[in-house]
């Protein structure tokens, strides 16, 4: 065979491959065996082996392909992935309707389209005249990491669109989620837990972490396929409705849901809600809920966005899975950082597939809160459908309870004595606040003495406080009082290390003030954008997630920031508003003032709170004030919120 032959045949088998990988990953509907399939893509092989010049990089024989990267690089998206407002509450729903609704006229006949909400990972496909040239993670919804060699080996993502039916667009980009199903989650899990490695906690998990290898062959090995729900940018094809764009996204190859519905009014999207929550311990993959989305482009268009949700879309998500079982023991366990929290063992008990046994009660002051002792009744939840909690207890008339549970005199782990001061010292610690003089006595004085029963308690201490206590004088007790006032103003790395996060010592505080640059974004965070922190996996991501999201550890962190100034880390060196300074004077209509500081600070600018030659940009909305004088008087560049929007892209 000649090259020209052999061109002609390569051409013909892609073709082939192509269409029949479409047939068995997109569409569920194999029209040949895996025999007869492995024989045409064994010929294809060998003709590429034989002419290595006629090797084409969207060639079916090259998803694995490339060494192992040193780290993923950060690529900007073609349109922002934004977050969607979400809720359980049915009322909510209602709420968002009737915005609708009022938005685009009450007499007017809306359509929504609905679908399952897949539990998976966020990803950005992009397309060139049909070929596949890069996938992203969803990252911060601007920018994310570069995952194409990964991508690149799910074979569910057509690396050549099909163009038989609907011709291709010259540039697409699209957001589908990846995940791994129920069974091939259960089977990755034993065969990891056969090679003597840990199993993954949930679907979503062993998804995200295995598309974020940073070797393909590994990656390969995972059973990971994607579905793809939306187009975000579009050159060369243009659509009326959400229904087209699905329509041209399955005709394209692309594995779309086959549970979508489109629903006249909340009362259908209900229905529809029903019936998925009946059917969802039967379905083959892990869902969270459903979306609803207006079908109609344009009226999309009207309604916009906010700097975080898209305003004609929402998630209407399941309540946490929660089931009923028996305390056995309440155990003190020791943590990283030597803190000892006390644990509820239980009966094993099912929860959405995953079998519970034990649960984090916090502290003791969630204990006794709860009112939970060893013997009663709870009902125990997955928040989130991935970390256990204890909910509430249950009464059980005329049954005896178990005494009130006590924190141990001693440390289970090394006998010394226990007092609440490993949080304390921790807090104070050198990579901490790094407070003078906040040693292992001293905190064990202000625990015994009732000084401080929790960190915010530091703050309010006085040099009358602690004179009185045994081994402090005048001196060392003003020492100590302004050693806590000049720690009051803190690095974000220090109070994140000093917080006690599960699984965040040093190194981790320091990438992720690097990454986040506020506590409040940080906190705000959820466990897909943590994990795209170097460093950062999925278990470790949903462990930081958990941390901020109980309400005592919520409602500890704000008392702490009433007494702390917390100065903003450094931005990354990357970004187009990089060593940009902005300030922002009066009201804005679209974003709250949060939202418009955490938008540009993604983008490698800084915040300040005054005026001066050095500003770069005022932003100045309704009402505003001495700002803006002062910065016309200064010759600055004032912006309106439309020029602001403008410059970041936000339509």
């Amino acid at each position: 065979m000649n090259e020209d032959q052999a061109r002609q045949r390569i051409e013909e088998l892609r073709t082939e491959i192509r269409r029949h990988d479409i047939l068995y990953y997109g569409d569920d509907r194999p029209q040949i065996s895996d025999e007869v399939y492995d024989e045409l893509f064994s010929e294809l092989k060998a003709l590429e082996g034989e002419f290595p010049q006629l090797v084409a990089l969207d060639s079916p024989t090259q998803r694995v392909a490339g060494t192992p990267l040193s780290r993923f690089e950060t690529v900007n998206h073609e349109a922002p992935m934004l977050s969607l407002d979400s809720d359980q509450d049915p009322a909510a729903l209602r709420r968002f309707d009737e915005r609708i609704r009022k938005a685009l006229g009450e007499d007017r006949e809306l359509r929504y389209v609905v679908e399952p909400k897949l539990d998976g990972l966020s990803i950005e496909l992009v397309f060139e005249d049909g070929r596949f040239v890069r996938a992203s993670t969803r990252g911060d919804g601007l920018r994310g990491e570069d995952v194409s060699a990964n991508v690149r080996t799910i074979r569910s993502i057509p690396l050549r669109l099909r163009d038989d039916g609907l011709p291709v667009p010259h540039r697409l980009s699209v957001r589908g989620e990846v995940i791994i199903r129920s069974r091939e989650f259960a089977e990755l899990n034993e065969r990891l837990m056969n090679e003597g490695r840990e199993p993954f906690a949930n679907p979503r998990n062993s998804a995200a972490g295995s598309l974020r290898q940073l070797d393909p062959e590994l990656a390969a090995s995972r059973p990971l396929e994607a579905f793809v729900y939306d187009a975000l940018h579009v050159e060369g094809a243009s659509f009326a409705s959400q229904t087209e764009v699905r329509q041209a996204l399955a005709a394209w190859g692309l594995r779309v849901s086959e549970r979508v519905r489109v629903a006249s009014d909340i009362d259908a999207v209900l229905e529809y809600f029903s019936e998925i929550e009946a059917e969802r311990d039967d379905l083959p993959y892990e869902i969270d809920g459903i979306v609803v989305k207006l079908d109609d482009l344009a009226d999309r268009e009207r309604l916009g966005s906010t700097a975080r949700h898209p305003r004609w879309a929402f998630a209407f998500k399941f309540a946490p899975r929660a089931e009923v079982t028996r305390i056995l023991a309440i155990a003190a366990s020791v943590g990283r950082t030597g803190v000892v929290t006390p644990v509820a063992l239980m009966e094993p008990v099912q929860i959405g597939g995953v079998t519970v046994s034990r649960a984090s009660l916090h502290n003791r002051e969630e204990v006794a809160r709860k009112e939970v002792r060893e013997g009663d009744l709870v009902r125990v939840q997955r928040a989130g459908d991935v970390i256990p909690q204890v909910v509430e207890r249950i009464e059980e008339k005329g049954r005896e309870r178990g005494p009130e549970f006590q924190m141990p005199a001693s440390c289970p782990s090394c006998g010394t004595d226990l007092i609440d001061r490993g949080r304390i010292q921790h807090f104070g610690s050198r990579q901490g606040l790094d407070v003078e003089g906040l040693g292992e006595e001293t905190a064990r004085l202000l625990v015994a003495e009732g000084l401080v029963k929790r960190l915010p308690d530091l703050f309010l201490l006085t040099t009358a406080d602690l004179v009185r206590l045994e081994g402090f004088a005048e001196l060392s007790a003003s020492n100590l009082i302004r050693a806590l006032g000049e720690a009051s103003r803190t690095e974000l790395r220090r109070l994140l290390y000093g917080l006690g996060i599960p699984e965040v010592g040093a190194a981790v505080a320091r990438d992720l003030a690097t990454h986040f640059r506020s506590i409040e974004a940080v906190r705000a965070a959820d466990p897909e954008a943590l994990a795209e922190v170097a460093g950062v996996g999925p278990v470790m991501a949903d462990r930081i997630a958990g941390f901020f999201a109980e309400p005592h550890n919520r409602d500890n962190l704000d008392e702490l920031l009433a007494h702390l100034t917390v100065e903003q880390s450094e931005p990354a060196s990357s970004g187009e508003l990089s060593g940009k300074s902005f300030v922002f004077t009066g009201g804005l209509e679209t974003l709250s003032r949060s939202e418009a500081k955490a938008l540009v600070e993604a983008r490698g600018a800084r915040v300040s709170g005054s005026v001066s030659a050095k500003t770069d940009f005022v932003v100045a909305g309704e009402s505003a004030g001495s700002k803006l004088a002062k910065a016309e008087e200064l010759g600055l560049e004032v912006l309106s919120e439309e020029d602001f929007r403008r410059m970041l892209g936000i339509t």
